[in-house]
């Protein structure tokens, strides 16, 4: 009978079953109608949808009442041609099983769901229970069926019902269960038999519970249910997993005193134990023992005790007993020689491994996974790459995978480190091949070897396959790409011209957790190099972001590249980054942002730039420090300018004021000048008599009589000196506008001044500089 493949839950389609096994009376028990329409929502599983709902999403649409009940005016959601049955195939029924186990897997058990059951299954049988129980989803619905079908009723169990539900809870670890169902037996008449109790002792010592396998061993006793070699065999499997020698010794000593004779299926037990527990004595005993019987080992026994001796490192021993059963005609399996080729590789025999697998070879005994993956480790480790790639080629051509894919990583390393590109290149192609999925590690290592050979362009290529297929994002993947892999790409790729390709790989890198600063760096290097610096700004705000260190050189290039760009106030907000993230700029960096900010017409914002910098000890860029006071006073900007003058004074550095004054005098910024000319009288600078006479000069000339006539009282205190005519040009003109008794005043001053000096010369007041 054919299968119809089960659907999920959520791709559920409404079927028609054309005809089922056992049904006396179809126009009387539809199935379909049971089963398929008759659905109701207290069915439903939380979280699923029932057929009903999954039928009307399909727009199917059926009306009991006005179709008949025959399958045939069912309407499945197709159109005649998907229903059509393509020529020469004929569609089976599905298995009453499967439906059953079907049902239970998608809708609550329920009486609704029972007495769905029900109407499906005119009568019950053993084989369909058996089935069920077999073919249930898990274990959970096998216990439930098997109760209730007794419970209601429709069935009597028997042995192999029984022995069917035992098995299912076994596996399942459901060991309880299992124990009141076998001990339940003899209430229900059904007699017990050693293959049940054998079956839940072995579950029992899988679980690693020896205590309870061992009381339901002697419990078989007490209940009247005849042990054999059998049960003994299965006893001593579980207690030799545990490592309990002894107590295995003593029930194989009790198996003989009640009269069992052990046999060579025995016998492989022990040795099997014997070994696992490193226990060699006893083993070599037991065998000599077993030869004593006249039991002759078969190739299990000398399987058994080559393997045993391989494990213990005594590879002559095995060797012995290797060369014994060929000796006695036995033909050594593909076991064997495996054994033999991992005892050789686990003492680093190679040569030996290589002699033994061409041997098993040339009596037509074909290598499984488990040869392969045996040998080849042995082969990287002796750095016989060359046979490595003859044993590899030989699985790609034999299409046999390894039972471990970790040993491609061994191999490519291997590979890489012997210096042989083209090989290593081999075995990601073989893994391609055999099917065997590839990771961002596996590309790493390659990457990395032909960056080191510099093999750039084999490099890019595999990068652009590995950034295409998104390995690197792949949730199963175990081997991440490693830095010194995707570091030297990231840079190459950056100092050519390539960098968003770069960070395309590196953001696919950071999805997985990845916060190189060496990675992070040349990004933004290889950004800022090619005119991009917004995309190196966005990388250095993820940098911040995260906590990642950044480089000083770094930043540079990105303010050089926002200058380039003819972006001044982009470079200073990565200027102040800088600053804030620990980097000292040099002078020169604070040098070509000031001339940009100034050349852009941005003067405040320059002046901040010349603040920060005197503020961090750079007193360097004079020059452009005053034209940035220059042009702060041409613009109004008074009170900043004094600031940073003053700001200056306290760096140890002196501005030129009397350029300053001169400067503002000859463009006619007599206020600015006036103020600047009060600070430096207040500060004592020193100030040439011609600067004074400059300013003087300007304030007569724009009118401002009355601040010439206060700054020259300043002067006079301060003991300046000016030109005698300036002084009487002001004398006049206070006369003239109405203000005498300042020209009084003034005059008083003057007279008083020239009493106490008897020259005319220029003075200067001596002031010092404080920081």
């Amino acid at each position: 009978m054919v299968y119809i493949t089960a659907s999920k839950s959520h791709q559920l389609r409404s079927r028609v079953y054309l005809r089922f096994y056992r049904f006396s009376d179809a126009s009387s028990h539809n199935p379909v109608r049971h089963f398929c329409l008759t659905i109701s929502k207290d069915d439903q599983v939380p979280g699923q949808s029932s057929f009903s709902d999954q039928i009307q999403n399909q727009n199917t649409h059926v009306d009991e009442q006005s179709k008949p009940e025959s399958p045939d005016n069912v309407d499945t959601g197709q159109t005649a041609r998907d229903r059509r049955t393509p020529r020469g195939k004929h569609l089976n029924p599905e298995k009453l099983e499967d439906v059953i186990c079907r049902m239970m897997a998608n809708r609550a058990w329920t009486t609704r769901l029972q007495n769905s059951i029900r109407n499906l299954v005119p009568q019950f049988d053993h084989v369909l229970v058996c089935n069920v129980l077999d073919s249930a989803r898990n274990s959970d619905h096998a216990l439930q069926f098997f109760r209730w079908v007794e419970r209601a009723g429709l069935i009597r169990h028997d042995r192999d019902t029984h022995m069917k539900i035992i098995e299912r809870l076994g596996q399942a670890s459901k060991l309880n269960h299992a124990r009141c169902i076998l001990l339940d037996m003899a209430e229900k008449g059904v007699e017990w038999d050693e293959d049940m109790f054998v079956v839940i002792i072995d579950s029992y010592g899988k679980e690693g519970i020896v205590q309870e396998s061992v009381k339901l061993f002697q419990k078989m006793k007490e209940l009247g249910v005849k042990r054999t070699v059998k049960s003994y065999d299965t006893l001593f499997k579980v207690i030799f997993r545990r490592g309990r020698y002894m107590m295995a010794k003593r029930y194989f000593n009790k198996m003989l005193q009640e009269g069992f004779t052990p046999t060579r299926h025995t016998y492989n037990i022990m040795l099997w134990g014997f070994f696992l527990c490193q226990k060699i004595d006893s083993a070599n005993r037991f065998y000599e023992d077993m030869r004593s019987r006249g039991i002759m080992p078969d190739v299990v026994t000398y399987n058994t005790m080559i393997n045993g001796f391989y494990r213990v490192k005594k590879i002559e021993e095995a060797e012995k007993f290797f060369v014994e059963m060929k000796g006695r005609n036995i033909s050594p399996t593909v076991i064997s020689y495996t054994t033999m080729i991992k005892g050789y590789v686990s003492v680093s025999k190679v040569d030996d491994a290589l002699r033994m697998f061409e041997e098993m070879k040339s009596f037509d005994i074909k290598p499984n996974a488990t040869t392969y993956t045996t040998l080849l480790p042995g082969l990287c480790d002796a750095m016989k790459m060359s046979e490595a790639r003859i044993i590899l080629k030989e699985m790609v051509e034999k299409h046999i995978s390894p039972n471990d894919n970790s040993i491609f990583t061994r191999l490519l390393n291997c590979q890489c480190k012997s210096g042989d590109l083209a090989a290593a290149t081999d075995v990601l192609e073989a893994m391609i091949r055999m099917r065997i999925p590839t990771e961002a590690g596996h590309y790493g290592a390659l990457i990395e070897n032909f960056c080191k050979a510099n093999i750039y362009d084999r490099a890019v290529k595999l990068l652009d396959k590995l950034i295409e297929k998104e390995i690197i994002l792949r949730p199963q993947s175990t081997l991440e790409m490693e830095s010194n892999a995707y570091n030297p790409m990231i840079e190459y790729l950056c100092n050519y011209g390539q960098t968003e390709k770069a960070e395309t790989l590196f953001r696919q890198l950071m999805k997985k957790g990845v916060q190189d600063p060496i990675a992070f760096n040349n990004l933004i290097r290889g950004h800022s190099k090619e005119g991009s610096p917004d995309s190196a700004f966005e990388m250095l705000k993820i940098m911040i972001r995260r906590g990642v260190p950044s480089q000083a050189d770094s930043y540079k290039l990105l303010i050089e590249s926002f200058l380039k760009k003819g972006e001044p106030a982009d470079a200073k907000m990565a200027l102040d980054s800088m600053i804030e993230n620990g980097h000292v700029p040099d002078s020169a960096v604070y040098r070509t942002v000031m001339e940009s900010l100034l050349k852009d017409e941005r003067i405040q914002t320059a002046s901040r730039v010349m603040k920060t910098m005197l503020e961090k000890g750079v007193n360097e860029n004079m020059d452009i420090i005053a034209m940035i006071l220059e042009a702060l006073l041409m613009r109004g900007h008074v009170e900043e300018a004094i600031g940073r003058i003053e700001l200056l004074m306290h760096s140890g550095c002196a501005a030129d004021i009397d350029s300053l004054l001169s400067v503002l005098c000859k463009r006619g910024k007599t206020l600015a000048a006036l103020k600047l000319l009060d600070f430096a009288l207040e500060r004592d600078f020193t100030i040439e008599f011609s600067s004074y006479d400059n300013v003087l000069d300007s304030l007569l000339a724009a009118g401002k009589t009355l601040n010439a006539y206060s700054i020259l009282c300043k002067i006079t205190e301060k003991g300046g000196v000016t030109d005698r005519s300036s002084c009487e040009d002001l004398i006049r003109t206070l006369n003239q506008e109405g203000n005498s008794k300042q020209a009084d005043i003034l005059s008083r001053m003057i007279m008083g001044r020239e009493k106490g000096h008897s020259n005319r010369a220029k003075w200067k007041k001596q002031i010092f500089a404080t920081s």
